[in-house]
This record gives C-alpha cells, structure tokens and sequence, in this order.
C-alpha cells in the first residue's frame, strides 16, 4: 500500500515506471486541451447570442409617443431582417428633409398581402408611427395609409 500522507503525491510517482508516467503526463495534456476548446466554444457561443438577444423590439423608438409624416417614397426595401421605407418630407419652410420608416419582416408582411411592388418610388404616402428617441428622422411604422386614402394592413410584432 502507498502511504500518500507521509510523502504526498509525489512519491506515489516514485513506484510507476516512466513510460506510465509519460503517458499520465500525455492525458492530462490532452484532457487541458480538450477543456481549452470547450470553454473556447461555448464563450464563442455565449458572445454571439448576445447581439441576437438585443436585436429584436422597439427599444429604439419611442413607445409612448405617435408622429405621422407624409411625404415621397424614394425607396422601398422589402428585405430581411426589416422592411424600409425611404421617404422625401417636404419641411414647412419648403426643405426635403429624408425619412426612414422601418416595418417588420417581409415574411410577416406577405402574411397580410405585401408583395416587394406594394409601395413604389414617386407615391405620396403618410405613415404614423413611433419616433427614434435619439432625434433622427426614422419611424417605427404602426400605420401607412397611401395618396388614394387606402390604409395598407400591417402585421405587428
């Protein structure tokens, strides 16, 4: 019986031969590898969720306020994550001043009958929705309602 008190964990070693020592020593590199990996990918991990997480809601507009805008589209972007709207705003000192109103995904707006020919460059629009809080001219559109008084339906998040 080895006695592990009297000389500690390193005299066990004194009674394996040193190809069963060299081979001890390999495993517990391979194992410190192994865990070094594995916390490298789950960090990995970890960090790349973060960003997902903040993407998605409104936290970038103001919920409790509603302004509405009417003006020129310029250009309709019925694309992924986000469906834009570009629009030209005549000021009331006569300035365009460029706006953006920013919608749910496109595979939620075909579920209420968009197609990418929904809006057109050249339409007067008005849309109502919530302002950025941080002053840019952007909206996060609740409602759109087109030149000829058509509201176009719009599926919420």
């Amino acid at each position: 019986m080895i006695n592990l008190r009297r000389g500690g964990y390193l005299n066990y070693y004194k009674f394996i031969s040193p190809r069963r020592l060299e081979c001890r020593r390999h495993q517990d590199k391979a194992m410190t590898a192994k865990l070094i990996r594995l916390s490298t990918v789950a960090l990995a991990l970890l960090i790349s969720a973060v960003p997902a997480f903040a993407h998605h809601g409104t936290a970038a507009y103001q919920e409790d306020k509603q302004i509405t805008v009417t003006g020129t589209v310029t250009e309709f972007s019925f694309a992924n994550p986000h469906t834009l709207v570009y629009l030209d705003v005549k000021q009331s000192d006569g300035t365009i001043a460029k706006w953006q109103g920013e919608m749910t995904s496109p595979n939620h707006l075909v579920r209420a009958g968009w197609t990418k020919n929904s809006l057109q460059p050249g339409e007067v629009i008005t849309i109502t929705g919530l302002p950025a809080k941080k002053g840019m001219s952007s909206l996060w559109i609740r409602k759109i309602v087109k030149a000829n008084g058509t509201e176009l339906p719009l599926v919420m998040e």
